[in-house]
């Protein structure tokens, strides 16, 4: 049994797959996702579990070389949020309209549903390398 890290084995294989530029997406519960995006839905109920307890366990996972947010995230709760754990330049934080972010999401390797409720909750995560 793992002692640490990610527990949920479908995110472990998700996360062991990925690869230089491949997005992966944290959602909020009501993100629409395209049919051919494969979902890790973590959502227990509303609140449970929280974004950032989602970011934070995947951030230690992964390398992450640039995000994605919606420019409208500028006037949520949740902005801080990503600031504070993306801080630039270390990691470049883009942003783009909403409508334009939902579009992203058919890019995505995958999502991580989580239980969510803040407006705006979504970030694109785009994977960098370790070396």
């Amino acid at each position: 049994m793992k002692n640490h890290g990610l527990l949920n084995p479908d995110l472990n294989r998700a996360v062991a797959r990925l690869g230089h530029t491949d997005v992966v997406v944290v959602a909020d519960c009501g993100l629409p996702v395209p049919p051919h995006v494969p979902v890790i839905d973590l959502a227990l109920v509303f609140g449970i579990p929280r974004f950032t307890e989602v970011l934070d366990a995947l951030l230690a996972e992964i390398e992450v070389e640039g995000a994605t947010v919606a420019d409208e995230i500028r006037d949520s709760p949740a902005h801080p949020w990503i600031t504070s754990r993306l801080a630039p330049p270390a990691v470049p934080l883009r942003y783009v309209a909403h409508e334009d972010l939902k579009c992203a999401v058919g890019t995505a390797a995958f999502v991580v549903r989580t239980g969510e409720t803040t407006p705006y909750a979504n970030v694109l995560l785009r994977c960098g390398v370790p070396f």
